[in-house]
């Protein structure tokens, strides 16, 4: 089973919260059976969590980081990272995520004063060290196992701010972090496109990490590759994959995902109709 599945299980099982006005839940808990490739995610909030049994291993395009069971993470928003979800042996993959969107934050903001003094870049994943008030905030959601019952949404609201308020007091630094509302900066388009290709996702979620609208994005990528994002993409993909398969030996099942295809048959005909041959036969 490589979908989510939530089982009713002592500790924080079946422990999902997801607001109607929202698009994502505000706290996750999720357990999974099997190896989960998950393939490609945009971090669109900031997210702090928890790893409670298995590990994970994520990738934004530069760096790869590994999260094994006991550890803390918090990851930052407007990133694209691909990740592996894997359970232990003979167990549960397992963990909790409390994601931090940006109406919490700035109603957080306003009552408490805080406020980013400077754009901070570096990694996409911070891996935070343990700290007793972590495992003591995750402990205190226990009680809360029917948060995602309707008419507690102020037990939410208490619980998540109790989160950035742990979160500012074991790591001060992450307030520049919390606190930055401001949108991307426009980048150099061409390099961002040449780490990034291998990404899964809309062409306006590259608009934006980019910071531009969709069709200033269009327009500008004409300018710089002399055709379309979605022709571009194809083709880069597939020459990167013909490389893989080529002279690194890797099997077309090992690379299609990592390159950005959907699926395995979509890449092998996008694959024979490029280089006359399919990817199995190379």
């Amino acid at each position: 089973m490589n979908k989510a599945a939530h089982f009713n299980i002592p500790y924080l099982c079946d422990m999902i919260h997801q607001d109607i006005n929202r698009p994502f839940p505000q706290i996750l808990y999720s357990c999974y059976v099997s190896r989960s490739r998950e393939g490609e995610q945009f971090v669109k909030e900031h997210v702090f969590s928890y790893q409670l049994a298995g590990s994970l291993v994520m990738n934004d395009g530069d760096k790869e980081y590994t999260i094994k069971e006991g550890d803390f993470r918090f990851c930052k928003r407007n990133n694209l990272v691909k990740f592996v979800k894997y359970p232990p042996e003979n167990g549960e993959y397992k963990a909790i995520s409390i994601y931090l969107d940006q109406d919490t934050l700035r109603k957080f903001s306003m009552e408490y004063g805080y406020k980013s003094e400077k754009r901070v870049e570096g990694d996409a994943i911070i891996n935070l060290p343990s700290d007793p008030l972590y495992k003591g905030y995750l402990d205190s959601l226990k009680p809360y196992d029917q948060i995602k019952q309707l008419g507690n949404e102020h037990l939410l609201s208490l619980k998540l701010k109790e989160a950035i308020l742990v979160l500012l007091h074991t790591k001060p630094e992450l307030k520049d972090v919390l606190f930055d509302f401001s949108e991307p900066d426009k980048m150099d388009l061409e390099s961002f496109m040449l780490q990034n290709y291998h990404f899964n996702v809309e062409l306006k979620r590259f608009a934006y990490l980019t910071g531009r609208s969709l069709a200033t994005f269009k327009r500008d990528f004409d300018k710089i590759f002399h055709t379309t994002p979605s022709r571009w993409l194809q083709q880069r993909r597939l020459q990167e994959a013909h490389y893989l398969i080529k002279e690194k030996g890797k099997a077309p099942s090992d690379v299609y995902l990592d390159l950005g295809f959907e699926d395995l048959s979509h890449f092998s005909f996008a694959f024979k109709k490029t280089y006359g041959v399919a990817p199995s036969r190379i």
